[in-house]
């Protein structure tokens, strides 16, 4: 199906046409009709499918035809690298349109929040907000709510990981009871249903490949102390000239040593945490975007917040701590029905966990042996082993690190506890 097919306005159709949209994808073809008819919709979708576009794209649609001048759409989302990917698509959609958009997220200076004030006072058409900053907002009692026609939640299901669940509850209390509730979750486990049945009216439902990698994402893994792991990735990046690479590690405490590994091979490294200022992020990713930055190392604050086409190759340093994470890390590559490759880093202690990610994909993924001369790593096999707690790495493999206590001019007293993602 073609978007000539979905009787979108003249100039929405034809700024798809310069931006050469032209097939639309399974979840566009499904979602667009049903949101054009006003119901309210769950949809289960990984991500690269283009659920995006197929929650915008009707509702600019909409806005241009009916433009009031309100707030029209609400979209929640659990990050704000997030809701700055929604942000950017819409402006590109919305380029001929005179459709505004504003993305509200913590993190930044007073000036960013007088900002977002403004607009949500004097009414931008579509914002785009992460749950706290919003609330924020809301309890201010300026937030022009009252002709909300369309709330969208997207990522529902890493909100409620996060634990953002009151967060959104409260949101709904303060929005019309007459609107369309839009939900986009990658999984449909029991507290997803639990929320759809909360704030939405007799949805439709839609499940596109739900928890599944993309069909032209080449698999594979490697068997490895984490001893190990710093000559592994070397090897892999001297082995092919990438030229876009998105390493991810479950611990930003990790982040510095793996840069620090890979700057041995290629000085186009750069790595992206909750650390770094707002500004600095969005530089890093930038940079990253544009070719700038070969490599960037990444927690899982990013699986599911960065647009960036054409990465040849996600490596997980460490297997993400749930199965369906795995799944966000590996959708960065292979895209829009692209190719791409992802490998996957596998610990002695990690092979359980491993192991669930490949029952939930419902696919064994291919083992390859260590190149040379590195020696074997260890086997396929479950561990009743516990790994230790280093200060910096992901388990196992080196000494454990040991909590001091003493009086307070110990120099071990008061060192804070390494931070998880």
């Amino acid at each position: 199906m073609d978007f000539s097919s979905f009787n979108f306005s003249k100039e929405l159709t034809e700024g798809l046409d310069s931006m050469g949209f032209e097939k639309a994808t399974p979840i566009q073809e499904m979602a667009i009709p049903i949101i054009q008819q006003h119901k309210d919709l769950i949809g289960c979708a990984q991500t690269g499918t283009g659920k995006t576009a197929a929650f915008l794209l009707p509702v600019i649609d909409r806005i241009f035809r009916n433009h009031t001048g309100d707030i029209n759409t609400i979209i929640i989302v659990p990050t704000r690298e997030l809701a700055l990917q929604i942000d950017q698509a819409m402006q590109g959609f919305a380029y001929f349109l005179n459709i505004h958009s504003i993305p509200i997220y913590g993190g930044r200076d007073g000036i960013s929040w007088e900002q977002e004030k403004r607009a949500l006072t004097e009414g931008a058409d579509v914002v785009i907000a992460t749950p706290g900053r919003f609330i924020s907002h809301l309890n201010m009692g300026y937030v022009k709510v009252h002709n909300v026609q369309h709330l969208i939640l997207d990522e529902a299901d890493r909100m409620l990981d996060m634990g953002f669940y009151e967060d959104l509850m409260k949101i709904v209390k303060y929005l019309p009871e007459k609107r369309q509730t839009l939900m986009f979750s990658a999984t449909m486990a029991p507290k997803i249903r639990e929320l759809a049945q909360k704030i939405l009216n007799n949805p439709e439902r839609i499940d596109i490949a739900i928890a599944k990698p993309a069909a032209g994402v080449a698999q594979s893994a490697y068997l490895v102390y984490d001893t190990q792991k710093p000559e592994l990735i070397k090897s892999i990046l001297k082995s092919k000239d990438y030229q876009s690479v998105l390493v991810f590690t479950s611990r930003k405490i990790s982040i510095r040593d793996i840069v620090k590994e890979i700057k041995k091979v290629t000085p186009d490294v750069m790595g992206i945490s909750s650390d770094l200022e707002q500004d600095e992020r969005e530089e890093v990713l930038r940079n990253f975007r544009n070719r700038k930055t070969r490599v960037l190392v990444a927690t899982d604050v990013l699986s599911r917040g960065i647009d960036v086409e054409n990465i040849e190759l996600v490596v997980n340093y460490d297997v993400p701590g749930d199965a369906a994470d795995y799944v966000h890390r590996v959708g960065r590559t292979a895209r829009a029905e692209t190719k791409g490759e992802a490998i996957t880093f596998i610990n002695q202690y990690d092979v359980e966990k491993f192991m669930d990610i490949e029952k939930l994909i419902e696919n064994v993924i291919n083992k390859i042996p260590l190149p040379a001369p590195m020696s074997s790593g260890p086997d396929y096999k479950i561990t009743s082993e516990k790994p230790f707690k280093k200060k910096f790495g992901s388990g196992g493999g080196g000494k454990p690190h040991f909590k001091k206590s003493g009086n307070s001019n110990h120099p071990h007293r008061g060192r804070p506890k390494p931070q998880g993602k």
